[in-house]
């Protein structure tokens, strides 16, 4: 059984895989830059979805000031990697996502991606490094490899497809790279017994994000019922407030150890 239980992460990575392949190229949505916020304030365009990316930066930075001189703490050391790339991945997506919503395209779009794909990857590697007690350093670097490699993959295939007018790239491995972490870290510290506390904050954090997702596919929707809040503009402030519960987490563990685990 235990070692079914370690399996497992890999069996759900190649099924996902798997079905991707055989699903064929999933393309980015008909009008996807039209988005519903279209405030003008203080000369800055689509104002509500530009500026509620300044939340990614403040929690990036909270983490880099509390965590960055702790690295070494036995409760961060081995996840450490990780975690820093998802803090930059953070800050990234702050600048990148504010530079595509001034002007929304599929050339500014790939700023917008590309530090998401990248904290995405961070946030992996640095769970890994925690469950396992291992170092994430080289784990890191392979999936800020393939994060980079999967928004490229999105980019140029759209560009082959109709000369980057939007609509034919393939998303597939963009959007597996925001699946996995949702599927593999509950999975994780389910399997290492990692303490309630990390499994609650990091459950509640992607499902956070999870219902950020939905909150963007239904923009104009909660547009038009909310009035004063777009579901592009929600979609930001609630995957701000997962980003910040993780940042939450791992700061109070290095101040506050935590419980010895059961062998896994």
């Amino acid at each position: 059984m235990k070692s079914l239980q370690h399996r497992l992460p890999l069996l759900v990575t190649v099924l996902l895989v798997t079905a991707a392949l055989f699903h064929g190229p999933i393309h980015q949505p008909a009008g996807y830059h039209d988005f519903a916020d279209q405030t003008l304030r203080f000369g800055v365009p689509h104002f509500c979805d530009v500026t509620s990316n300044l939340g990614f930066a403040l929690a990036a930075l909270w983490g880099w000031i509390k965590l960055a001189p702790l690295r070494a703490h036995p409760e961060l050391r081995c996840g450490w990697a990780g975690y820093r790339l998802f803090l930059v991945g953070l800050l990234l997506t702050a600048l990148g996502s504010s530079w595509y919503h001034l002007a929304p395209d599929n050339a500014s779009l790939v700023w917008d991606r590309l530090p998401i794909a990248l904290a995405c990857a961070g946030l992996l590697a640095g769970v890994w490094g925690d469950v396992r007690q291992r170092e994430s350093g080289k784990l890191v670097s392979w999936l800020a490899l393939v994060a980079v490699l999967s928004v490229a993959w999105w980019y140029f295939t759209d560009l082959a497809g109709n000369g980057g007018n939007g609509g034919n790239g393939d998303l597939r491995p963009y959007l597996l790279l925001q699946v996995l972490p949702i599927l593999l870290i509950p999975l994780w510290q389910w399997i290492y017994r990692m303490p309630g506390a990390d499994r609650l904050a990091f459950g509640s954090a992607l499902a956070l994000y999870v219902v950020a997702k939905f909150a963007e596919l239904g923009d104009h929707e909660i547009a038009a019922a909310l009035g004063a809040v777009t579901g592009h503009t929600l979609k930001h402030l609630l995957a701000t407030a997962a980003a910040a519960l993780i940042v939450m987490r791992l700061v109070q563990r290095v101040h506050a150890p935590r419980p010895s685990r059961q062998p896994a």
